[in-house]
């Protein structure tokens, strides 16, 4: 401790000899932990360096691209973009009853809280291809299972963000609205909605990109879209068309972002 006009400073000294055990400790922790995950998961870069050139190999053979392809891409990809808003409105108007249930500071009781909460990590825990595999043997091949895939998946995550946000809001107004008499759902309207729309907003715009992305993959399993063709060029060894369709998903995917990333600007701005 030094004096130093009328200030105090405190000056930290050394525990002692032995002050840098405990980050020793954590480091060891750290790499033992690395070197588990690494032989449960059979990480081998010798491995990965042996396989070089059987990737060098594969993608030789996708280039060039067969930009005759591409018109076979045209209806394919819109049903992708088809397929991620519906899902992503589906999965929305899913959330947007339920999360006032698991915000901590609106819902009922805390058992409600806690059986919400773990509905949203049920369905956000179950991957989407496994959801569309479902949904297929459901109802059956087509855009639809991917749909609804993407909606359930879809709706625990945004339920979750969405409940979070909520209890992150200012009290103030709740409280203001509770001592003039307002019912639940005035509440909602005139004290929530206002303070977590536009974090709404942004989130259900990069739920649509991730969707996307998702919308992609899901052809995969006959979930529709421009996966079903990306699958059906590699089944036949037609490398050339794979390059075309995964060419034509990354733009899908840049396009998307782009606009996504402009919306949310435009609305954090219009917001201030």
């Amino acid at each position: 401790m030094m004096n130093i006009g009328s200030y105090t400073l405190l000056v930290a000294r050394p525990t002692g000899n032995f002050g840098w055990l405990p980050r020793a400790a954590i480091g060891a922790a750290i790499v033992a932990v690395l070197w588990w995950a690494a032989q449960g998961s059979q990480v081998s870069f010798t491995e990965l360096n042996k396989g070089l050139p059987w990737i060098g190999d594969f993608l030789g053979r996708m280039f060039p691209p067969n930009w005759a392809f591409l018109d076979k891409l045209v209806t394919p990809a819109i049903e992708t973009v088809q397929i991620a808003i519906w899902g992503t409105l589906l999965a929305f108007v899913l959330a947007v009853p339920v999360c006032f249930l698991a915000a901590r500071n609106l819902t009922p009781n805390m058992a409600v809280f806690h059986f919400t909460r773990q509905v949203f990590n049920v369905t956000r825990g179950i991957n989407e291809i496994i959801l569309a595999l479902i949904f297929v043997a459901a109802v059956g091949l087509g855009p639809f299972p991917g749909v609804l895939a993407l909606a359930v998946h879809g709706a625990g995550m945004l339920g979750k963000f969405f409940s979070e946000s909520i209890e992150e809001i200012d009290q103030g107004p709740i409280e203001a609205l509770r001592s003039t008499g307002a019912g639940p759902i005035q509440i909602i309207i005139f004290g929530v909605l206002p303070q977590v729309i536009t974090a709404w907003i942004a989130v259900l715009l990069y739920r649509f990109e991730t969707n996307l992305r998702q919308a992609t993959v899901l052809g995969m399993v006959g979930a529709g879209g421009i996966g079903f063709e990306l699958v059906g060029s590699m089944k036949l060894f037609q490398y050339q068309d794979t390059a075309t369709c995964i060419l034509v998903i990354i733009v899908m995917v840049m396009l998307a972002d782009y606009v996504s990333t402009w919306l949310r600007a435009s609305i954090q701005k219009g917001a201030r």
